[in-house]
């Protein structure tokens, strides 16, 4: 009994000296740190701290072992002239869609994105920044592309297409573009240093090819997520850059007197024809090719909400508040990829490459699909082969390029609902070969 109670007491007196040497050796930190923490510093040596903050220093004067907001090392250049490019760049951005009027509401976020990404030392585009958190929400997750399918089909009329279904051949041809920058991506792989594409890498690359952003996206989030925010960025700068790339091509396979051709009035499409169509496709998609369900899915629910004409309010929202607010998020997270150390590598200006000659093949493809038609049809039944370029699947982007290119020509001539047909077709040929290509590699 006496030896419990002594061994009780010698453990209660222990206990007592760690706690006051935890106490003691806590106190004696706290003084070292308040002692580190209120250090007094002169005027010049405050200016000079504050330097060493600013972006302006970490521009001038780059380091060794900096990293970049995905936790790998940046170059240099990178950290300096690379980000100066980058900026100037976004600046050019707006100044295309202020001055020139190509697409602002792609080309404003993007570019602002871009700028923010550029910032040193805030790290906007972490995973724990701003433009990380709306990258990972809704971009790499393949979210906001959906959405987007649902506006596009909230807003598309297909009539143009019901009504003259033999234009769906142009969206098809326009498609060539895909096909185009698949091989080219390959053939990249072979012959240029520095530039490695598998075969996963080259088919989600190859989307560029049908200007359709939101397939990109979608794609690239299943075949290659590593090169996903490149893929974004040049399918997302080549739709805003419609009117710049296909009135050259336009221009350069046609004639004067086929670009004054009058297409004839199209019938009139029946409420019934417009309800029925996004359900036969849907159901068509189901039979044939699940795998593109996801985007023609969403697309035909727009579409068909909008047609039933009984859930306006949905139909509105879809339209407008809905895909406004993903525009937005889509054109910042897009932006976030312009970050100097992820834009300015090999790899990434290899896909700026392919993606500009897939997308000038697809819109020459469209061209020449519509001259070839054009051949084999009756002098009555002529079409314009300007529409030929509306195609590709930069919805209404292109259809309206068409219109504005045919009117120099002939003021007269209106040529943007004959254009919308094939522009339609188009967007559900990306999603379709989209499909394709995911049942591919699964």
């Amino acid at each position: 009994m006496k030896k419990n109670l002594i061994i009780s007491i010698f453990v209660f007196l222990m206990s007592i000296c760690s706690v006051n040497t935890l106490a003691a050796t806590t106190s004696h930190e706290t003084t070292q740190t308040e002692e580190t923490e209120y250090q007094s510093r002169t005027l010049p040596e405050l200016i000079k701290s504050f330097y060493h903050t600013t972006g302006l220093n970490a521009i001038v004067n780059p380091k060794e072992g900096v990293k970049d907001s995905h936790g790998e090392e940046m170059t240099l250049f990178a950290q300096s002239f690379g980000r100066v490019i980058m900026i100037i760049i976004c600046f050019i951005l707006f100044y295309l869609a202020i001055k020139k009027g190509f697409e602002p509401l792609l080309l404003i976020p993007i570019g602002f994105g871009g700028i923010l990404a550029n910032i040193p030392i805030a790290n906007i585009a972490g995973d724990h920044g701003m433009l990380g958190i709306i990258y990972n929400m809704g971009i790499a997750n393949e979210f906001f592309p959906l959405l987007i399918f649902m506006g596009v089909g909230a807003m598309t009329d297909f009539g143009p297409l019901l009504a003259n279904p033999k234009t769906a051949l142009l969206g098809g041809a326009a498609q060539f573009g895909i096909f185009g920058s698949l091989v080219g991506a390959v053939v990249l792989s072979q012959y240029v240093p520095g530039i490695e594409f598998s075969l996963q890498q080259a088919a989600a690359i190859s989307i560029i090819g049908g200007a359709d952003g939101p397939t990109s996206i979608f794609i690239a989030s299943a075949l290659a997520p590593e090169l996903l925010g490149a893929i974004a960025v040049a399918a997302y700068s080549y739709m805003a850059l419609v009117p710049v790339i296909q009135p050259p091509i336009m221009r350069a396979l046609t004639t004067d007197a086929e670009r004054k051709i009058k297409m004839k009035s199209m019938r009139k499409v029946s409420k019934l024809e417009k309800i029925v169509f996004p359900i036969v496709v849907l159901v068509l998609t189901l039979l044939i090719l699940p795998d593109a369900s996801p985007l023609i899915g969403a697309l035909c629910f727009g579409n068909f909400a909008k047609e039933s004409g009984v859930v306006e309010r949905l139909s509105d929202t879809m339209q407008n508040a809905l895909i406004n607010i993903v525009t937005i998020f889509l054109g910042l997270g897009v932006g976030s990829k312009l970050a100097a150390e992820q834009f300015l590598v090999a790899e990434t200006m290899g896909i700026m490459v392919i993606g500009l000659v897939a997308f000038a093949a697809g819109t020459a493809a469209g061209l020449i699909m519509a001259k070839i038609m054009n051949k084999v049809s009756s002098k009555d039944n002529q079409i314009n082969p300007l529409i030929g370029a509306a195609g590709v699947s930069a919805v209404p982007m292109a259809a309206r390029v068409v219109s504005k290119e045919g009117q120099k020509y002939d003021p007269s001539n209106i040529m943007l609902m004959h254009a919308m047909g094939p522009n339609v077709a188009g967007v559900i040929g990306s999603a379709v070969a989209a499909g394709v290509l995911l049942s591919i590699f699964k």
